[in-house]
């Protein structure tokens, strides 16, 4: 059994709640009033919150997303967006790679989930069929999560990373569509992803999304001249 490093289990959370903090929807009147007290915002189902998390711990994957939404509309921004992580060596140091399983990306968060709960910057509710097994979790940031999220990334800088670029995961989830289902068919029209062997790490693709954005600039700078 491995052992539990709580130094990575403190990061993880870190990492889940600013991910939380930057794409959880906010609750409207009717969504209040089922919600936990002082509820302010929901990510719904954990296949969800580990599909967003994918993109945030993988900048490579997130990059090659951008480009994929520019050759759709080319937008510069976008370009601009991926070449700003592809510039970088932000796919080498900051990627957290994760396994493939049989629905995708995956990782046990409850280790690092317990570390948001325990002070109620998070309420992990649990819908639950009649035969009583869980059929969805529901993940709820409290006001005083917000606030830890805010505190945190104000008083650390280097944390404001998470937050830019969990903004770019929730506009990837937004255009894709809401559910866990719609993200994990994007997720796996990456071949690279999709042909991973089952219970093995889905492997960087920095170098092909570096080459991918190489031409795409290339092919943007030809059209400028014409």
């Amino acid at each position: 059994m491995p052992v539990d490093d709580g130094g990575d289990r403190f990061a993880d959370a870190i990492r889940l709640l600013l991910l939380i903090a930057a794409t959880a929807d906010s609750l409207d009147e009717l969504a209040m009033r089922a919600a936990p007290t002082n509820a302010v915002a929901v990510i719904h189902a954990e296949s969800r919150l580990q599909k967003l998390d994918f993109w945030l711990r993988n900048p490579d994957y997130l990059a090659d997303e951008l480009l994929n939404d520019y050759e759709r509309q080319p937008d510069p921004l976008l370009l601009d967006l991926a070449g700003r992580i592809l510039d970088s060596e932000e796919p080498e140091i900051c990627a957290i790679p994760m396994v493939r399983y049989l629905f995708g990306a995956f990782e046990h968060l409850d280790r690092a989930l317990s570390v948001l709960v325990a002070p109620r910057l998070l309420v992990v509710s649990s819908q639950r069929g009649a035969s009583g097994q869980v059929i969805k979790d529901s993940y709820y940031l409290t006001q005083k999560g917000r606030d830890v999220a805010e505190h945190a990334t104000a008083q650390f800088p280097e944390l404001a990373w998470y937050t830019e670029r969990a903004v770019l995961v929730r506009a990837l989830a937004e255009a894709t569509g809401h559910t866990a289902l719609a993200l994990r068919k994007r997720q796996y029209l990456q071949r690279d992803y999709a042909q991973t062997p089952l219970g093995a790490i889905i492997p960087s693709i920095a170098d092909r999304t570096r080459e991918r954005l190489g031409c795409l600039r290339v092919a943007a700078l030809g059209g400028n001249a014409a």
